[in-house]
């Protein structure tokens, strides 16, 4: 069995709950970390991505951010002008060679 499959995983909403609960006074990250069940290391990422991303951290897989789904539209609109631009090239040739 790989250490992928070892993996468990958290949905958003665990995520949220375990951020807010390491925020609370009095709360420490390890004693939250502890009573999750979870690692400190995790509780502290996790932590780090929601200060950085505030409500739009742990998208979840197959769920991009904003900003991940424009630079995905944004690539493939580059393959598709390049495709675009190399048949254009092609046809020019062609034609090109008809007209000598």
């Amino acid at each position: 069995m790989s250490a992928e499959s070892n993996r468990r995983k958290y949905d958003r909403e665990f995520k949220l709950a375990a951020v807010r609960l390491s925020r609370e006074a009095g709360r420490t990250v390890a004693g939250v970390a502890r009573d999750l069940g979870i690692g400190e290391n995790l509780l502290h990422r996790w932590r780090s991505q929601f200060a950085q991303e505030g409500e739009a951290a742990f998208p979840g897989k197959g769920h991009q951010s904003p900003e991940q789904e424009e630079l995905r539209r944004l690539r493939q609109q580059l393959v598709d002008v390049t495709e675009e631009r190399d048949i254009l090239k092609k046809a020019l040739a062609v034609f090109s060679r008809r007209s000598k």
